[in-house]
């Protein structure tokens, strides 16, 4: 059945198409007859099944895509165990739900593990004390079961986009012979980038439903820790800008600014300073991604937002990356308890709209790069974009929800026996445009992308497959931005 209804899809869709740009009637008999089986179809079959098909269909490869990506600048080796079981070899037992910006120690450690499993959310911190941090670390590569994979936001995306056989990725970060070891062979690494040692990253997994004392997860997700200094510090920044001009990439990928999250004041400061120079630096003509992540320091993210989101063209980030950016901005909807579960959709548009308009480039006097934003959260995605500036974004926003859901269950393709679909089905695409907050929207699993315009910016969202249970989370948002600009086309 499937393939006579993927059948019928694709002809509705030539269909479609063909009137569109012949402008040619296709008889009305002939386009109610697809409308009411493609309908029809849905009610029998799974939307999970209709929800991929539909995705299939729509996906197109850029008409120009990128041949030489280069990536940087923070690689790692994560070790992934289970938080719960591992937290229990140490002997710690549950106790208070805190979130320290900083671990110090093992109860610093278990009350931030507990603060976000009850949540349900990914987060990463710093751990200051180095032996400690070296003594867990040897008990998490010595836990039964604890595997080890490439890791650190720039590894994972230069992994990623490795796997494209007709482009060419330069990896820029602290290699050391682990990491080496893990990473795709047709991953180009400068010898400058080479290290004797390793960084390793713990990555705390737990599973939807997972309990610890009087926690339970509400989703499986991850909670990362480490005492990482040459990635704390981005000291391969450097040694990344002057690969440049030997390898002439298209599109740069940027991360690792909130390692730095861990150095003092007034050194990181001046860090950020040199590190926006060098961005600053780079020819006009070549498009660079900035992938976000978790961060707890307002006054760090607010001067990211003024120093580094003006001279990027295009930013990652999810739910909590969002809501700091708002918060440190003084943003719409910045009030933590609107965004405890699933965000509300027409509240992420709000707070992607002011972002753009406060620090994107959607007038001819502004002279920021930023035209680019895309949002992840575990339900669904949101791609937007300032007119004029990019295309082929609906191909962008369903590829990354796509992978989101094979990566996470470990399939090659999205098996719809694995997944769930929980997003919003139904929404309002702004609460304060006084036009948009009274106009409902719909998604449908046989129209699973919706597309809204706010004055120059144009809006792309799409449910996401969730993964029932995940084989691993980690890297997921880093895949799905990957996946996303591998679609994307800078005009």
């Amino acid at each position: 059945m499937w393939r006579t209804a993927l059948v019928v899809s694709l002809v509705a869709v030539s269909l479609h198409l063909f009137h569109s740009y012949y402008e040619l009637e296709v008889p009305a008999a002939v386009m109610q007859f697809m409308s009411e089986y493609l309908c029809r179809l849905s009610v029998l079959r799974a939307p999970e099944e209709v929800v991929a098909e539909a995705w299939d269909s729509l996906i197109r490869h850029p008409s120009v895509g990128w041949t030489r990506v280069a990536v940087g600048v923070n690689t790692c080796v994560d070790v992934v165990v289970s938080g719960v079981g591992l937290l229990k070899a140490l002997a710690v037992d549950p106790g208070n739900k805190v979130d320290h910006d900083t671990l110090r120690s093992r109860d610093d450690l278990k009350e931030t593990f507990s603060y976000f499993m009850e949540k349900g959310v990914a987060a990463e911190r710093f751990f200051a004390d180095k032996e400690l941090f070296l003594n867990i670390a040897q008990a998490a590569t010595q836990y039964p079961g604890a595997k080890h994979f490439v890791g650190g936001n720039a590894a994972l995306i230069g992994q990623k986009l490795g796997t494209n056989g007709n482009m060419s990725v330069l990896l820029c970060g602290p290699v050391g012979p682990k990491l080496h070891e893990l990473l795709d062979d047709r991953i180009i690494v400068p010898p400058e980038s080479l290290q004797e040692v390793d960084e390793y990253h713990l990555i705390l997994e737990y599973k939807a439903g997972e309990t610890w004392g009087d926690v339970e997860a509400p989703h499986a997700n991850r909670f990362i820790f480490s005492h990482d200094t040459s990635n704390g510090e981005m000291n391969m920044m450097e040694t990344f800008i002057a690969s440049l001009e030997e390898f002439e990439p298209e599109l740069i990928v940027l991360s690792g600014l909130h390692m730095m999250e861990g150095q003092g004041k007034e050194e990181r400061d001046k860090r950020l300073q040199e590190i926006s120079v060098l961005i600053a630096e780079i020819p006009h003509e070549i498009s660079v991604h900035l992938e976000l992540a978790s961060m707890t320091d307002m006054e760090y993210m607010n001067t990211i937002v003024h120093q580094v989101l003006n001279i990027v063209n295009s930013i990652g980030l999810n739910e909590q990356e969002l809501l700091f950016i708002s918060q440190a901005g003084s943003g719409p909807h910045s009030s933590p308890e609107y965004w405890d579960r699933t965000p509300d959709i027409g509240m992420v548009s709000d707070v992607i709209f002011w972002l753009l308009k406060e620090y994107g480039h959607t007038d001819s006097q502004n002279e920021s790069d930023l035209t680019r934003v895309h949002f992840h959260t575990l339900a669904y995605h949101i791609l937007a974009t300032v007119d004029g500036y990019w295309s082929n974004q609906i191909s962008s926003v369903v590829a990354g929800a796509r992978i989101a859901g094979s990566q996470a269950c470990g399939t090659n393709t999205i098996d719809p026996t694995k997944v769930v679909l929980k997003s919003p089905m139904e929404f309002v695409p702004s609460q304060t445009d006084k036009l948009l907050k009274n106009k409902k929207m719909t998604l449908s699993p046989t129209n699973p992308v919706r597309v809204w315009h706010r004055e120059n910016i144009s809006f792309f969202i799409t449910p996401v497959l969730i993964c029932v249970n995940p084989v691993r989370t980690v890297g997921l948002g880093d895949t799905i931005s990957a996946e996303g600009l591998l679609y994307s086309e800078r005009k």
